[in-house]
């Protein structure tokens, strides 16, 4: 650490980060309301002041989109918002989901270097603000390439490669098999961390830059790939998420009130079950719920049974708190509203009563042995450690699988055992002038991660409709 960096260098209010302003957990569970309201414009003047414009920021090398982060933050720095939003857009179309979701605190927040000697920057929050308090959406169209795309999915990776061929000059065409846009963003993230009116103007901001969109088109099943092509598609991008929830396969889990966490949050969040009789989509709602899973799915899962009425909801996860790949900020908001942790604990049956509902969970405490594959700490059952919980609803939230449909349909598509779509290192697939990213591919993991492959493909995407270039495959080269 040279004097420049040093703590030494900087008053003691130059080490401390900005708080984020949040509702009160009282207030915010009883609605669905976001929870985060942002940083005020003098929050965000004094937090982009503490940036260090580092002049090889690592910040900007874990940033999967590759945002100019110093720049932006420079630029709030002197007052200029709508600028800072432009900068983001550069190489973000969705700035205003991604300072709501990213992980920041694992990628480019990680990497600040004012986190050796202080707080990192608030990139994420400074992301967010930028985005909100810009109104400027004007875009100078490129003359038309003549290329011709069609991107299966609108979530983060459909939505990535779009925006980015669009302002390539090329024709691009979403179709989304629900009636609404978004993926996984408007169908499995609840409106208290990602607002519908906030994801809704990012997708207007898309179609402004000229991508098309087309709803209930189920591809594999309305239209097949082989159909786009004959409808003169040059290119076809995979961007169809992870839509097949994945169960425990423990007796029990066809007990009336088990649900898949992707069943539930999509009755809340996509057909409005909060809604209800507005929205004609009942949901039961237990009184002691028990979600199984450690992710921000799990997450948002037992937010949102506790926001439709659930009294009591308990997270059960097999390893540590330390090992739950969920966000620190959204377990932190989830213990604060009332959300119960039981860790080192994993399920093996669910009970049921006379009616077929269920009654509980009998579980077997664990510990930690040598880490695994995942490079965490492997859970370990203990010997005659059953218990039983008493819960009157189940929620399993321990991931998802690609849908089969595209598969069954597209000969040729190389997949792996578990049905994802096998890319390479430029997201080609095994058939030419076929492309995937996303939660399709076994490459993603996040909201960003996402839009990241997303970018490579799009890249790869223009050279092969500009030049032809389909070199270095090693897939399409056989």
């Amino acid at each position: 650490m040279n004097e420049a960096t040093s703590s030494k260098a900087f008053p003691k209010h130059a080490l401390q980060r900005q708080q984020v302003r949040k509702r009160s957990p009282t207030e915010r569970i009883r609605d669905f309301d976001e929870v985060s309201l942002g940083f005020d414009p003098s929050q965000a003047l004094a937090e982009a002041k503490r940036c260090l414009q580092c002049r090889d920021p690592p910040c900007v090398r874990k940033c999967p989109v590759e945002i100019d982060i110093p720049r932006f933050i420079s630029q709030i720095k002197e007052g200029d918002f709508e600028l800072a939003a432009r900068t983001l857009r550069e190489k973000n179309s969705i700035p205003a989901v991604t300072g709501r979701v990213c992980p920041q605190e694992r990628l480019c927040e990680a990497s600040c270097v004012l986190s050796k000697i202080g707080a990192s920057i608030a990139i994420g929050s400074l992301e967010r603000f930028a985005a909100d308090a810009s109104e400027e959406y004007e875009f100078t169209k490129p003359e038309n390439s003549g290329g011709k795309v069609a991107v299966i999915g609108s979530g983060p990776a459909g939505l990535t490669v779009a925006s980015d061929l669009c302002r390539l000059g090329h024709e691009v065409t979403i179709y989304e098999a629900l009636h609404e846009f978004g993926g996984v963003l408007i169908y499995g993230i609840p409106p208290f961390r990602l607002p519908r009116n906030i994801l809704a103007k990012e997708i207007e901001y898309i179609a402004r830059l000229g991508v098309r969109f087309e709803k209930n088109v189920v591809i594999g099943r309305t239209l097949t790939i082989d159909d786009l092509f004959h409808m003169g598609y040059d290119a076809v991008f995979i961007g169809s998420g992870a839509g097949s929830p994945k169960f425990l396969h423990i007796p029990g889990e066809n007990l009336n009130a088990v649900y898949s966490a992707n069943e539930f949050l999509t009755r809340c969040n996509l057909m409005r079950a909060y809604k209800f009789p507005e929205y004609d989509t009942p949901v039961h709602i237990g009184d002691r719920v028990g979600v199984i899973g450690g992710g921000n799915v799990a997450m948002d899962a037992a937010r949102t049974a506790l926001r439709l009425g659930s009294r009591h909801v308990t997270i059960i996860y097999r390893r540590t708190e330390k090992e739950m790949p969920a966000r620190i900020e959204e377990i932190e908001n989830a213990k604060s509203e009332g959300v119960k942790f039981m860790v080192l604990t994993r399920p093996i049956r669910i009970l049921g009563d006379e009616r077929g509902y269920v009654r509980g969970l009998e579980c077997v405490k664990m510990k930690l042995g040598e880490p695994d594959n995942s490079g965490r700490k492997k859970p370990i059952e203990i010997k005659n450690s059953n218990f039983t919980l008493n819960l009157d609803m189940v929620i399993v939230a321990i991931g998802q699988g690609p849908n089969p449909l595209i598969r069954q349909t597209t000969p040729d598509l190389k997949t792996d055992r578990e049905g994802y779509i096998i890319v390479d290192e430029r997201y080609r697939t095994s058939r030419r002038g076929i492309w995937a990213a996303g939660d399709a591919t076994p490459e993603s993991e996040t909201v960003i991660e996402a839009m990241g492959g997303g970018k490579i493909a799009a890249k790869d995407i223009h050279r092969y409709l500009t030049d032809g270039s389909v070199r270095n495959s090693p897939w399409l080269d056989r």
